[in-house]
Parts: C-alpha cells; sequence; structure tokens
C-alpha cells in the first residue's frame, strides 16, 4: 500500500498547476503524510506545489485520493459514518477496534459521521433549490398504482444553547422537533381488504426546520419517488395544522387522511373529559360513540359533541374544541370511502419511521443535540436507510 502512494516528483511539463486565485502554483518538494486505511496506517507521499501571487499551497494527489486536509482514508471515513450514525459515538469506536481493528478516537467518528452528514445535507439543500425552481430530474418509469405520503415530528433533545420557549411561560423546551416525511408505494392488498405496503418502498427525509423549509424538503423527496407517475396519490396525517398546509401547498389534489387511530385518541380524550378517573364508564362511552367515527359519520358526531351538556364553562370549551377538530376534519375523517379504495387510514409508518430514524440514535439516554449535529445525522440516517449511500459516495467523486 505504501509502495502504491509513492508519487514520484512531476516532470518539468507538469511542474505547473491552475491555482484558485487565477494565477498558478509551482512545484515545490515531495511531502509526506500519514493517513490511515481500512487496512491500517500508510505513508502518502505527493508533490508540493505553492503560488507564488496568493501563497496558497496545494496537494492534487491528495484531492484525487479524497484526503484532502484530511488523514483518514474514503473507506475509514465510510467506515465511521456507518457506525457513528447508527450508535453512539462511543461504541462506534468501540465497533471500529472490535470489527476492523483500527484505532480511533471518539471524537474522529463524532466528527467523520457529522462531516459526511453535513456534505449530504449540503447536496440535498442544492436539490430542494432546484426543485423550488422547477428544474426537476425526469422521472421515468412504470405508473405507480398508488404513491403514500405520510409526514409527523418528534423531540429531539438539544443543548441549553440551543433550546426555545417552551409551553410554558417562561420555561425552555428541553427539545426541538424533528419533521420527518416518509414516502412509499401500494401495489396490492389482502384477502380481506386492506392495504399492503409495497416491500422495501419506504424512504424517509427529514430535519429540524420550519414547516415552509420541510415541505420543499417533502416535495423533492416525493418527485425523486415517481409523484408524478403516482395513479392514485395519498397524504396522512395526524391533525397538526402544519401538515395540511403542506399537503394544500405542495400535494394538491391528493387524497387526504387524518391517521383513524389518532382521531380516535380525540375520541379518548372527550370520554377523559366527560368521566374524569372512571376508565369504565369511559369504555362504555366509547363503545357507544366511537361507531360514528369509523363509519365516518362526522355530523353526526360532531351533532352530538355540541348537544353535550358540561358542568362549567372549562368543561364546555374543552369539548367544543375537540367537536371543531372533528368539524374541521371531516372530509379527512371518510374512513369506509377509504377503505372501499383499497386504503391505509393509519401513519405507522411515519411513527415507526420516528421510532427507527429519529429514536432509536438520538433519543438515548443522557444525549443533546446542537441542531447542526442533530440535522448531520438525520441526514446521514436516511441516506443510509433509504439504500443511497454508495451512490452518494460514489458521486462525491464526480461532483467534488
Amino acid at each position: 500500500m505504501s509502495e502504491l502512494l509513492q508519487f514520484a516528483a512531476p516532470s518539468a511539463e507538469k511542474r505547473s498547476v491552475p491555482c484558485s486565485c487565477g494565477h498558478s502554483a509551482h512545484y515545490q518538494e515531495v511531502r509526506s503524510k500519514e493517513v490511515l486505511t481500512a487496512v491500517g496506517s500508510t505513508v502518502v507521499s505527493r508533490p508540493y506545489y505553492l503560488c507564488a501571487h496568493c501563497h496558497i499551497g496545494q496537494f492534487p494527489a491528495d484531492v484525487e485520493l479524497d484526503i484532502e486536509n484530511l488523514e483518514l482514508s474514503p473507506g475509514v471515513r465510510r467506515m465511521l459514518a456507518v457506525v457513528g450514525q447508527a450508535t453512539p459515538f462511543e461504541q462506534g469506536r468501540q465497533q471500529m477496534k472490535l470489527l476492523a481493528g483500527l484505532e480511533v478516537t471518539t471524537k474522529a467518528v463524532e466528527r467523520t459521521a457529522e462531516a459526511i452528514g453535513e456534505d449530504i445535507a449540503a447536496r440535498e439543500r442544492e436539490q430542494i433549490q432546484q426543485a423550488v425552481q422547477l428544474n426537476l430530474p425526469v422521472v421515468v418509469g412504470q405508473p405507480i398504482p398508488i404513491l403514500y405520503i405520510q409526514m409527523d415530528g418528534t423531540g429531539v433533545p438539544v443543548t441549553k444553547a440551543e433550546r426555545r420557549e417552551g409551553k410554558v411561560e417562561g420555561q425552555p423546551a428541553h427539545t426541538r422537533e424533528v419533521k420527518l416525511g416518509g414516502v412509499f408505494t401500494q401495489t396490492t392488498w389482502d384477502q380481506e381488504g386492506f392495504a399492503i405496503r409495497d416491500p422495501d418502498s419506504t424512504t424517509y427525509t427529514g430535519a429540524i426546520e420550519i414547516a415552509s423549509d420541510f415541505g420543499k424538503r417533502l416535495y423533492r423527496e416525493a418527485w425523486d419517488r415517481g409523484w408524478s407517475l403516482a395513479t392514485k396519490k395519498v397524504v396522512i396525517g395526524d391533525g397538526a395544522e402544519w401538515i395540511w398546509n403542506i399537503a394544500d401547498e405542495h400535494f394538491p389534489g391528493a387524497i387526504q387522511i387524518v391517521d383513524l387511530f389518532h382521531a380516535r385518541q380525540h375520541l379518548w380524550d372527550v370520554a377523559r373529559l366527560i368521566h374524569p378517573g372512571d376508565e369504565v364508564r369511559q369504555k362504555r362511552w366509547l363503545l357507544r360513540h366511537q361507531p360514528k367515527l369509523d363509519d365516518g359519520k362526522i355530523v353526526k358526531l360532531v351533532g352530538f359533541l355540541r348537544s353535550l351538556d358540561a358542568s362549567s364553562p372549562e368543561l364546555l370549551e374543552a369539548i367544543r374544541k375537540q367537536a371543531d377538530y372533528f368539524e374541521k376534519n371531516a372530509e379527512r375523517m371518510r374512513y369506509p370511502e377509504f377503505r372501499r379504495q383499497h386504503l391505509f387510514v393509519g401513519s405507522g409508518v411515519i411513527e415507526a419511521g420516528c421510532k427507527t430514524v429519529i429514536g432509536s440514535r438520538l433519543k438515548q439516554s443522557g444525549m443533546f443535540w446542537t441542531v447542526r449535529g442533530a440535522n448531520a445525522i438525520i441526514a446521514l440516517r436516511c441516506c443510509l436507510l433509504n439504500r443511497e449511500l454508495e451512490d452518494y459516495w460514489a458521486n462525491r467523486r464526480r461532483i467534488g
């Protein structure tokens, strides 16, 4: 390996190379540095060039080998990225020692994983900006019977400097919301008519960012997945207003469905309001009134809720808010019609994604993240779970 990485002094006609300042850098000498590779430490010797105009030096061979300003080979960095996105950085260091016999520091795992994640995120931002400008890639292929978009939010613990005003006035929230989107397809359903998600069809995208930026991110992901090829398009989410704002802005014409289990939770909340502390009466109340929801009889359900008497103005106001929720989302709760079309009516895919993509890595005990670090790891995890890491690694050499 060391012999392969010994570069000779350049010939007379190659002793000048272009410099970024517009002038030329001239060969000075051969310099060496130690690089950790997948098979151990080695020494790279390569020509050094210096520009007399701007006094900036460069090693063209380092650029070719993808080790510019780095002491880790591409293979080692790829391994560090994989272990760093999967486990706490100290465990990643231990895995490198156990599985590859390579000694690296915990900080090296952290810095490398986050650097690669930031590079992935930067390339995504470029693609998102192109999508905003309608400079979209042409997507070809067979028509997609049903394409789903699901989105949700989940909190990630952050450092003190990253905390924002919480729900309690004067108290900062200890978490920041990660918005996560999932895109998947459906081709068929089972004998009972329930939808079956196409195997390995789910891809994810997410970040700690405002809803307007996340909407653009999710639109770009949906387009890459064949949004223009889909015969039927579906957006599923809970009752959060930002979700339906994104659906209206970026996915007009899509069927909108409120997650049935989330809607049932709202009905549970009403039962608890009416019969506080009495689970037996709560369950009995739900058995009588949940069929209205499941059968899509939302107008009837809303009318019933608005007719309820309350023992206090506060209770009456709480019930009214729940009635408003159902009334506002009535069109998204046509569950019998959705089932006749063999569509999913639950957001289980994105809820599982919040646990798998975000929770299992970023919400472990004792973890506190900066927004920059969290977004880097999220970008890296999405890239790996979407089976795109090898494509990224191949493309980064071609486009710098």
